[in-house]
């Protein structure tokens, strides 16, 4: 990832220092539907196991602002609903089997994200882009379903790259098609001490507090039409 990270930066700046006072003050608009697909993993503490996110198609609209030729500034704004599962979790403590999927219910995401763009000078209606940014994620309502007590998400922040391209219809709309990586992990936690059998009410402290370190990455793959303004 930091190689990654290195790459993307250094080409934005070399195209950045190649436009500067080129100017073109320009805004584009767009309006996406984005696939949302989690590449999640997660250490779960107490019980084990892995973790299944799932995989949702959201409308989304995202704002770019010319502040060079060639050079932008893109912000996107969307929100994700999920249900979570944890996989293959380990419940014999409680009576359960030794490879149980347990509900988590389900969470929204609300992930703005601004981001970087190079927009490569064709001089024809096949316009491609690279960017690289920073996305803040905020997860809200969180419903734990009817397994566990409660589930709560730290907020956080992640790197974001991105590739894609416009294709001009006329001067003023275009079609677009937008691929982004988000590096998004967060911190959950699992209070299921409702779970606790009465046969060993010592487990009740353990269980109100099950961590997991929780990775997402999800790719978001949009599809949209776009339009400008000057």
């Amino acid at each position: 990832m930091n190689k990654l990270l290195l790459s993307v930066f250094t080409i934005l700046m070399i195209a950045s220092l190649r436009g500067f006072g080129q100017q073109k003050s320009e805004w584009n608009v767009r309006v996406r539907g984005v696939y949302v697909a989690p590449q999640e993993s997660a250490t779960i503490g107490v019980i084990g196991g892995g973790i299944d996110i799932s995989k949702v198609v959201i409308p989304e609209i995202d704002f770019t602002y010319f502040f060079m030729k060639d050079f932008s500034a893109e912000l996107i704004l969307g929100t994700s609903r999920h249900k979570v599962n944890t996989t293959a979790s380990n419940l014999t403590a409680i009576g359960g089997s030794s490879s149980a999927d347990v509900s988590l219910g389900k969470v929204s995401l609300l992930p703005p994200t601004l981001t970087l763009q190079y927009h490569l000078p064709t001089g024809i209606a096949f316009k491609p882009y690279i960017g690289a940014g920073a996305n803040y994620t905020i997860f809200y309502n969180a419903n734990a379903g009817g397994v566990v007590k409660n589930v709560s998400y730290q907020n956080k922040f992640a790197f974001a790259t991105q590739l894609g391209f416009d294709y001009d219809l006329n001067k003023k709309f275009f079609l677009n098609i937008d691929v982004k990586k988000v590096f998004l992990s967060t911190n959950a936690k699992v209070d299921a001490s409702n779970l606790t059998p009465a046969s060993s009410p010592e487990l009740a402290p353990t269980l109100a507090g099950i961590k997991a370190d929780v990775k997402i990455n999800p790719w978001l793959i949009g599809v949209g039409f776009g339009a400008r303004f000057k």
